[in-house]
């Protein structure tokens, strides 16, 4: 054997361990994010959720300000509902706000279904956030989910707008209208997205009125209309068959069966 046909077949063996090394890795990885995430819905502590702003246009910064301390009262709200079904005085959240901070463009959106297509905006989504990530100082694995939300100038009624949320996973986005009177409408969508990386579904019809029972916060009120409550997984706030409206005040939101049963709460 010639000394470059042994130097070759060592080289080969050299890249087949490297490549081999870094399988382990990238699977030993994702083994372990994919028990993390099952872990969240065991809810033996408080879940750290960054909730990020995005300011698209001219957002007035009292707006803003009043996001981090309304972010405090859907703690509290939220903490009610868990002590509803799972009982103890644990919060089930811990939120931290960060930014705001200016971006010019909304993030990437997926172009296709194929394989390919989601590899692209997987990927282009990733470096995206990551960067805003660095900007205004999310820690990477000290956040359990990370809501991104992308705020743009209030220029009409509310309109509660269906984000891109990883089901399962860790990220959740969403672009909402923002002005002082919409921080508590805001921060229910920014809810509403949490709830769906923790394995929350969906509780309204292809027309956006909510589903009976489970997109009813009081599905045995008597009379059903008008209900007094917004489940959050449901868009709004049945008046009558017809006719619902959107959610004005944190106090309104509220968990029902289905969606406790789907994160966990209840067994």
């Amino acid at each position: 054997m010639s000394e470059k046909t042994g130097f070759g077949r060592r080289f080969y063996w050299v890249r087949v361990w490297v490549l081999f090394t870094v399988f382990l890795g990238v699977s030993g990885w994702a083994l372990w994010d994919m028990k993390q995430r099952r872990d969240r819905n065991n809810w033996h502590r408080p879940l750290n959720v960054a909730l990020v702003l995005l300011r698209m246009g001219d957002i007035p910064t009292s707006a803003t300000d009043a996001v981090k301390v309304r972010a405090v009262a859907l703690q509290d709200r939220l903490q009610n509902e868990f002590q509803k079904w799972h009982g103890g005085n644990e919060s089930p959240f811990s939120f931290s706000v960060y930014g705001p901070l200016d971006v010019t463009r909304p993030p990437p959106s997926s172009q296709g279904e194929g394989f390919w297509q989601l590899a692209t905006f997987a990927y282009e989504q990733w470096r995206y956030l990551s960067k805003i990530d660095r900007q205004v100082g999310v820690p990477y694995f000290g956040a359990d989910s990370r809501i991104y939300l992308f705020v743009r100038p209030a220029t009409g009624e509310l309109q509660f707008v269906e984000g891109q949320s990883q089901e399962g996973g860790r990220v959740g986005i969403v672009e909402v209208q923002l002005s002082d009177s919409m921080v508590d409408f805001a921060l229910f969508v920014a809810t509403h997205e949490l709830f769906h990386t923790l394995n929350a579904t969906d509780k309204y019809d292809e027309y956006g009125r909510a589903r009976m029972p489970d997109g009813f916060a009081e599905p045995d009120k008597i009379p059903v209309f008008p209900q007094s409550y917004i489940e959050v997984m449901a868009r709004n706030r049945p008046l009558d068959a017809e006719n619902e409206e959107p959610p004005q005040s944190l106090d309104e939101l509220r968990v029902g069966a289905a969606t406790a049963k789907e994160i966990g709460w209840i067994k």
